[in-house]
């Protein structure tokens, strides 16, 4: 499985129309959200979009004509087989109507172009977890994390202890399992969220 390497962005014009296309690895719907809210033009025309992850996919035409936007942009995600990305393809109207067709190969294009110049990398799965522990070990635990390379989401103190969301790649999982365990002497617990 492959995903674009970093994210990227492309502008085209068609018949005076402006197309931005972004690209971005993405890991889970919050993910496809804030990269929809951090990339989207309020001001534009249509912002239409489409992601992939593993089994799951959506698309979006934002007013543009049934399956002439969202659905091409998907088209060219699974043309590159890439998974866990996401294309927002935002168009500024030129005054020149492309009808269905146009707008097909205007999407697609876009989508297609920015695709290529993002490059890939092989997409390792990643797993969400949460880690419980008394304060006394917050220590140990920020330790344990940082060592499996886990990636923090976000901390509460439920308890009289640390409660942290994380994600991390499932191959190391049982590997931060077993650090936590060690450097906890047993106390820590954690468990699979996804």
């Amino acid at each position: 499985m492959r995903t674009v390497a970093g994210p990227v962005t492309i502008e085209l014009e068609v018949k005076r129309s402006r197309f931005v296309a972004h690209a971005a690895r993405v890991d889970g719907l919050p993910d496809t959200l804030a990269f929809h809210a951090a990339v989207a033009d309020s001001g534009a025309t249509h912002n239409c979009w489409a992601w992939k992850l593993e089994l799951q996919y959506r698309f979006n035409d934002d007013g543009e004509p049934a399956s002439s936007a969202g659905r091409p942009n998907l088209a060219a995600i699974e043309g590159k087989e890439l998974d866990h990305v996401m294309v927002v393809v935002t168009r500024y109207f030129g005054g020149i109507k492309l009808g269905v067709g146009g707008l097909i190969r205007a999407y697609s294009g876009a989508a297609a172009r920015c695709l290529d110049l993002a490059g890939t990398t092989a997409v390792e799965p990643q797993v969400d977890c949460a880690v419980h522990a008394g304060f006394e070990w917050t220590g140990q635990v920020y330790a344990a994390l940082e060592s499996c390379q886990a990636e923090k989401l976000g901390e509460s103190y439920p308890d009289g202890g640390i409660r942290i969301h994380a994600r991390i790649a499932a191959s190391a999982y049982d590997a931060l399992e077993r650090t936590l365990r060690d450097a906890t002497r047993g106390e820590a617990r954690l468990r699979k969220l996804s």
